[in-house]
């Protein structure tokens, strides 16, 4: 009984020790990840949260977007995986440059912020063109049905659920570190009413693109100059559709710039080669355009008067009040199945 008791006691303490031992903590973060930095087979950079590993030569593809990239895991000091996890990025320096993909701690007020584009040290509170907010969570996120770790109501298996064959230059990181422009997007009112406004947007922006096919319009010969003291500095044919809600003419390009801080009327060719300055001209048009309508899409779908609005409020009577139906059935039908994969009912007032 004295030699079972003993073993019985060391296999007691042999669990004792191996249940006392603590996960490994997260790997430190190598180097944030730089959209204009080239990589090669074997390199690490850290994006979101995770290190990753580009497989062979890259420039410019995004971490967890691209299949170049492998993901290492989470970093950071974190044991990864859960919602809580732990930042150690440096505070943010005024005057500093910094590349894009930089992550800095805004000091005044705690919050984290990831650089979307190259810039000398701009206010990250200020400067939202060049900084877009930052979550930690320790992870990668970006599945189940909620918002992932991007904190958006359409998680990143969500938008690649809705758009299987879309243009790798619309990227989900993309449309996140838009969002930063128009805060009351898909943050305002109920969760239901939250996601019904992200899937009217995406359902628009999918009946515009073809499934975000199209980053250019098909037909660019058309004249979309119109008669403004600003003219058309970057040539009379440039001004056609470009990005998800395909802006056009030189008013437009104006307008959008000037609000986004960008100077579109001169570099309208940035909406499609800047994947965020794309998808900031659609939340732009959406959040303060009305259009041919009565009310921004944004508005529409807060307010309750239903996805059949923002219809109106981008094709007017091209396509409501018997214009053409198909057409306008077309994005009804985008919608009814966006807001199937985000699990919400559709609403009332579909059609205009």
């Amino acid at each position: 009984m004295t030699a079972l008791l003993a073993v019985l006691a060391g296999l007691l303490s042999a669990f004792t020790v191996l249940g006392a031992s603590s996960p490994a903590a997260a790997a430190d973060c190598a180097a944030a990840w730089n959209s204009g930095a080239v990589y090669t087979g074997g390199m690490t950079a850290s994006y979101n949260g995770d290190n990753w590993q580009a497989k062979w030569w890259t420039q410019g593809e995004t971490p967890g977007v691209a299949a170049v990239w492998a993901d290492q895991g989470a970093c950071g000091g974190s044991s990864g995986g859960g919602t809580g996890g732990s930042c150690n990025y440096p505070a943010w320096v005024a005057g500093q440059s910094y590349a894009t993909g930089a992550i800095v701690q805004y000091t005044a007020n705690g919050q984290y912020y990831i650089a979307t584009h190259d810039n000398p040290g701009y206010d990250p509170t200020i400067s939202t063109w060049y900084w877009s907010p930052y979550t930690c969570t320790g992870g990668s996120g970006g599945g189940g049905t909620g918002g992932g770790t991007s904190g958006f109501v359409v998680s990143e298996t969500q938008f690649n659920q809705m758009f299987p064959n879309r243009n790798p230059f619309y990227t989900y990181s993309g449309l996140v570190a838009a969002l930063s422009a128009y805060p009351g997007f898909a943050t305002t009112g109920s969760t239901t009413v939250q996601k019904q406004e992200a899937a009217a947007f995406l359902a628009n922006v999918d009946h515009e693109t073809s499934g975000l096919v199209y980053i250019n319009e098909v037909d660019q010969s058309g004249n979309y100059c119109a008669n403004e003291p600003y003219g058309c500095p970057a040539g009379t044919y440039a001004y056609y559709g470009r990005g998800p809600m395909q802006l056009s003419w030189n008013f437009n390009y104006k307008a959008a710039g000037d609000a986004l801080g960008v100077d579109l009327l001169d570099n309208p060719g940035l909406v499609a080669s800047d994947s965020a300055i794309s998808w900031k001209t659609g939340l732009w048009y959406w959040n303060t355009q009305t259009g041919p309508g009565t009310m921004t899409g944004h508005n529409a779908m807060v307010n309750g008067a239903g996805f059949g609005e923002t219809i109106r409020s981008i094709n007017g009577s091209i396509e409501c009040n018997g214009g053409n139906t198909a057409e306008m059935q077309d994005r009804v039908n985008d919608y009814l199945s966006f807001t199937s994969i985000l699990g919400v009912p559709a609403g009332s007032n579909l059609t205009c």
